[in-house]
């Protein structure tokens, strides 16, 4: 049985909440210096830029210091590098704080934050934000919530206890609770569940339904309607596939005002447009804590911008 190695602590702090690239060199290969494998191994950077991040001395190994552009390679070593951060347009919208202990913080997202550095929203991501602004560089994500969809995400607090808080919602511990906002159908019947197969291939936008057995189960209420508007509904998905009430309010025939994919995929809107959000919420919240034994019950305090003022949000 291979033992898998000791990580050392990384020896950069983060960078704008962002922790730094660790890269541990193959213990098989014929480079003769660690930047000759950094050149290949990020050949996607573009020419020259590893090059010069070894010249900056940017890339340092665990003792914090520099690697040398020509220091030999050296199997199963660790380096450390800053990676260039994209421009972001800053979301204009605060991130409200609904619970904190010494174990976790739950937050209250706003449309078109992500929840995690990814692509091409990384410094301008809930995560990165409160690990500045609470100044906790040890701050993690339980789960994930949609960039366009706003509501409830869970953080904890200490890396040696994420794992359990990870595991609520791997093992569907977490009763959770959407809003949604969209059209209304006198001819739909509800309450209702609705079960079907849904695939999200990589590098697809949207996903869609197949024949098969279930792997999304949705219950759909009607809230309320207004006469010659739209309706507020609630969402109780009892699993979580990618997209996935989305799609089903779509299979229904009531697709979610502002939703970009569902029924149809359409253009990418400028960077910095925050206008017409998904009508989306993750409205509460309610689990057992895995460490204290204490029963939380969370609630978002967000309206819904199509319920609480409709012709501002459509036009």
């Amino acid at each position: 049985m291979t033992r898998r190695p000791r990580v050392p602590p990384s020896p950069l702090p983060q960078r704008l909440g962002i922790d730094p690239v660790r890269v541990r060199l193959p213990l098989e290969g014929t480079w003769d210096t660690a930047r000759e494998y950094l050149v290949e191994r990020l050949s996607g950077a573009g020419a020259g830029v590893v090059e010069g991040m070894f010249a900056a001395g940017e890339v340092v190994g665990a003792d914090g210091r520099a690697v040398a552009p020509d220091a030999a390679y050296e199997p199963g070593m660790f380096v450390w590098f800053h990676r260039e951060l994209p421009r972001e347009v800053p979301v204009p919208f605060p991130l409200e704080i609904v619970h904190r202990d010494q174990h976790i913080v739950v937050v209250d997202k706003p449309h078109f934050l992500a929840t995690t550095p990814r692509g091409s929203h990384v410094t301008e991501s809930a995560l990165a934000r409160l690990r500045r602004e609470l100044d906790i560089p040890a701050l993690g994500a339980a789960h994930r919530l949609d960039r366009l969809t706003a509501g409830l995400v869970l953080f904890t607090v200490r890396p040696e206890e994420r794992g359990a808080y990870q595991s609520l919602f791997r093992d569907k511990r977490v009763r959770k609770e959407y809003e949604a906002v969209a059209p209304y159908d006198p001819g739909l019947a509800l309450p209702r569940t609705v079960r079907s197969r849904i695939v999200k291939e990589r590098g697809v936008l949207a996903a869609y339904e197949v024949e098969g057995e279930p792997n999304a189960v949705s219950r759909v209420e009607l809230t309320e309607h207004r006469t010659g508007g739209p309706a507020r509904y609630r969402l109780l998905p009892s699993t979580g596939q990618t997209h996935q009430l989305r799609v089903h309010m779509n299979t229904l025939g009531v697709p979610i005002l502002g939703d970009p994919l569902y029924p149809v995929v359409t253009a990418a809107v400028p960077a910095g447009d925050f206008r017409r959000p998904l009508q989306l919420l993750a409205r509460a919240m309610t689990f057992t804590d895995p460490v204290t034994g204490v029963e939380h019950r969370f609630r978002s305090g967000r309206v819904l911008e199509a319920w609480g003022a409709y012709e501002d949000w459509a036009t």
